[in-house]
């Protein structure tokens, strides 16, 4: 009797637009150019790139779109009958005073907006999902941090890992993530990226095509 091969894995991955205090958010460029990148520079054997999408920076403006992203991986590996496949969603966010890459372990059911969203909604600590409790509540990622963490500072990334994504729009959709992976069995992590102001464009599509790596290896 054969035994079964490794899991294949599907990456989703996810930016934002431009949001208040930021005109060009890196993270629209990055997915907007992802798949190009990835198919000159391949990637690991059993590793798919899935959707690209960028997401309005709005809460619930955001979420329509996210679930939409959400539904679509579940509902295309059920066609395809993949029962040995991982899905993993992606997020990458802008944290436009960084200086280096950050991955985020965790969210937190806690909505409470600096400025309006892009939508004009800012909510003051309002509870993400309802049904969840208060917003102390928090969720977090069954992907290790650690051996991804581990993986691209080996390859020379300036990273660190932080238990805080905020409490804006990458945090709200973090969350909404975290909870539909969790129901689905699948897994979700958030990265925020500096300004390529910060750290080029280039090294920034080498850094996520190397995420990409990292996730497929060690979540």
């Amino acid at each position: 009797m054969g035994s079964e091969g490794p899991k294949a894995v599907t990456i989703h991955v996810t930016g934002f637009k431009k949001f208040q205090g930021v005109a060009e958010n890196p993270t629209e460029t990055i997915v907007n150019n992802l798949r190009g990148y990835v198919e000159k520079r391949g990637l690991p054997a059993g590793v798919t790139l899935g959707s690209c999408t960028v997401l309005e920076t709005a809460g619930n403006g955001a979420l329509p779109m996210l679930c939409k992203v959400l539904e679509s991986g579940i509902s295309k590996l059920e066609s395809n009958c993949r029962s040995n496949e991982q899905i993993v969603w992606l997020h990458l966010g802008v944290n436009s005073g960084a200086q280096e890459f950050t991955i985020e372990r965790q969210a937190v059911n806690e909505a409470t907006f600096c400025c309006p969203d892009e939508l004009g909604w800012q909510p003051q600590q309002t509870p993400i999902v309802a049904e969840d409790g208060g917003t102390s509540r928090t969720r977090e990622t069954p992907c290790s941090t650690e051996a991804v963490y581990k993986f691209l500072k080996e390859k020379g990334y300036e990273v660190t890992i932080s238990d805080d994504a905020g409490r804006f729009v990458c945090n709200y959709v973090y969350y909404h993530s975290l909870r539909y992976a969790e129901e689905k069995g699948h897994k979700s992590l958030f990265v925020h990226v500096p300004r390529f102001t910060k750290i080029d464009e280039d090294t920034q599509m080498q850094f996520v095509a190397s995420l990409l790596e990292a996730i497929a290896s060690t979540c």
